[in-house]
């Protein structure tokens, strides 16, 4: 295919690069079926959903996996990045390659993406899957004491500055520092191994990494949850890690107060596990997510 570098693996698996305007996005495709599009957190990438992909795939579902761009094998770029932005190149992403009214998977700010795509593009999307669905893309000051909000906007600003934003983010990128931050949002300790701190690492080395995380750290924070979810029409399941202090328990009860209202959503919180269910509890997460697409004939 024009612009496209393909490398086949066995079991069906194909590692991809798709050139959307003029710039390299890396995806993955593995199995045949109703397909299943994951949309990662905020500096993870493909890498973060390699124990959920091929058991997916081989429940009969075509899934397909991307590292939006500025994060993990995709460009990085220096753009001004926002959800909107990342919303139109997964619909951008539907249409070269799917075609297909797909269930939409995301984590973290992934799930706030998987809401804005259910709510304003409903013709592509089928149903929705949440795990831990950020607020926002980074914090409203409103929504902060106001001298924690106070600190980080500091931060934001140092973290832009041509100067300093480069050495803050060179020890921001550190292996033991991403280890540090993967302890207080992992519920499952065991979880954290050195597998994944590469996956996290590996991409923050890459030219322009600096300046996407700037860039995210001062974009627009993007629509609430509670303005998306009375537009959307389409099923919805919402796992939730109980032990998150990034997105805490507390916070999911406009999705409890939702399934209870509702039967075209369920809610399921998970013991004893934190931010990213997918990667910390993946045995438990893969048998909701397919006992759901059972229920709902998907």
């Amino acid at each position: 295919m024009i612009g496209q570098t393909v490398i086949e693996h066995p079991a069906n698996f194909f590692d991809l690069t798709w050139n959307w305007r003029g710039y390299d996005v890396r995806y993955i495709v593995q199995g045949y079926g109703t397909p299943l599009v994951l949309v990662h957190g905020f500096g993870a990438s493909v890498g973060h959903w390699r124990k959920n992909i091929p058991a997916l795939a081989a429940a009969g579902y075509r899934v397909y996996a991307l590292d939006l761009l500025g994060f993990g094998k995709s460009e990085k770029p220096a753009l001004d990045y926002s959800l909107d932005f990342w919303e139109v190149l997964l619909k951008d992403f539907w249409h070269h390659h799917i075609c297909e009214p797909s269930v939409f998977v995301g984590n973290s700010i992934g799930g706030l993406l998987v809401l804005m795509t259910l709510a304003n593009s409903p013709d592509i999307a089928r149903g929705g899957i949440l795990l831990n669905c950020a607020g926002s893309l980074n914090h409203r000051p409103e929504d902060l004491p106001r001298p924690l909000g106070a600190v980080m906007g500091l931060f934001s600003q140092l973290v832009s500055a041509p100067v300093l934003g480069p050495l803050i983010f060179d020890q921001v990128r550190q292996r033991f520092r991403i280890k540090g931050a993967l302890k207080q949002v992992y519920g499952n300790r065991k979880a954290i191994t050195p597998e994944l701190i590469e996956i996290l690492y590996r991409p923050s080395c890459d030219p322009g990494a600096q300046k996407v995380f700037a860039s995210v750290l001062t974009a627009p924070p993007g629509p609430r949850p509670s303005d998306l979810l009375p537009k959307i029409r389409q099923p919805l399941l919402v796992l939730w890690g109980e032990t998150d202090p990034w997105t805490p328990i507390q916070g999911a009860t406009i999705y409890r107060d939702l399934a209870a209202a509702n039967q075209s959503v369920m809610f399921q919180s998970i013991p004893e596990t934190g931010h990213c269910p997918h990667d910390e509890r993946p045995e438990v997460v893969n048998e909701l997510i397919l006992k759901w697409l059972n229920s709902q004939n998907v």
